[in-house]
């Protein structure tokens, strides 16, 4: 099964909320970083304004509910998109 990773912060879904092509988004919610797909994730510069403010903002889990016990901020930035860090 393909992953697809948030813009903003890097975690992985199981589908692309992008579209199969990458170019139709559904204007949902990320879970960890609250970006909303279509909007805060549309370019490469907006992906990095919003990771920043998620950043200095302390990271919080915008479903704090999901975040997982072992959660690992740097090995999830390491899976953004190489064209978005």
């Amino acid at each position: 099964m393909s992953t697809w990773n948030c813009r903003v912060c890097g975690l992985d879904y199981d589908y692309s909320p992008w579209g199969p092509q990458g170019d139709t988004p559904d204007y949902g919610t990320c879970e960890c970083c609250g970006a909303q797909f279509g909007v805060d994730d549309y370019s490469v510069a907006s992906s990095r304004s919003f990771r920043q403010q998620w950043l200095s903002g302390g990271t919080a889990w915008f479903y704090p509910n999901l975040k997982p016990a072992d959660w690992q901020l740097e090995s999830q930035l390491s899976q953004i998109p190489a064209h978005y860090r």
